[in-house]
């Protein structure tokens, strides 16, 4: 009796142990690099249709959302294009479990501090909440904050602004999430040291 109430257990363990796994090989983002593109806060240049050099919450990375990814040729506020989300269903518990994307700039090096960065860009919204964090981050640690989260519409483009402060041995990570359902752009993303 004691033989089998062991091999039960140990099964559950190994079950235990390969689900832990499994669920930690789920993949988070999906990016397509370029160094070559630099920032590419404009989303001008792509490959297979995600902008490069951003780390995408996308459509095949993101559980239980329908939505999609578009650069859009017909609103855009620089360039050619705009980065655009079209969002019926998603969850709005944010991070990698909502439609967006983060940036750490690891492709493009990093904004490493100690410094105060200016993060500036343009957004349009129609219905969708939405939420941008940014912070200084290192591996296991972190201060990222809420910049800005906002539901509704916004006809014209808005520019936003913010001043970041980097401590010693961090460096900066942006995120962008969509909460809701609705259509969001952003475009012309800068980060300059001040």
């Amino acid at each position: 009796m004691k033989n089998c109430w062991f091999i039960f257990k140990s099964k559950n363990y190994l079950l235990f142990g390969l689900l832990l796994i499994l669920m930690g090989c789920q993949q988070m983002s999906e990016v397509e690099t370029d160094p070559s593109a630099r920032l590419n806060g404009g989303f001008e240049v792509s490959k297979k249709g995600l902008p490069v050099n951003w780390l995408m919450y996308s459509p095949s990375t993101v559980p239980d959302a329908d939505f999609k990814i578009e650069l859009d040729k017909s609103i855009f506020k620089e360039g050619k294009q705009s980065l655009k989300f079209i969002v019926n269903k998603c969850s709005s518990t944010g991070g990698w479990l909502s439609p967006g994307f983060t940036n750490e700039f690891s492709v493009t090096g990093k904004f490493e501090g100690e410094g105060v960065y200016k993060l500036s860009f343009w957004i349009k919204n129609n219905k969708s909440k939405y939420r941008i964090n940014a912070g200084g981050v290192a591996p296991l640690k972190g201060d990222m904050k809420v910049l800005v989260e906002s539901s509704g519409e916004t006809e014209e483009w808005k520019y936003l602004e913010y001043k970041i402060n980097i401590p010693k041995d961090r460096y900066l990570r942006i995120e962008l999430n969509i909460l809701e359902p609705g259509t969001f752009w952003i475009d012309d993303i800068q980060i300059d040291k001040i």
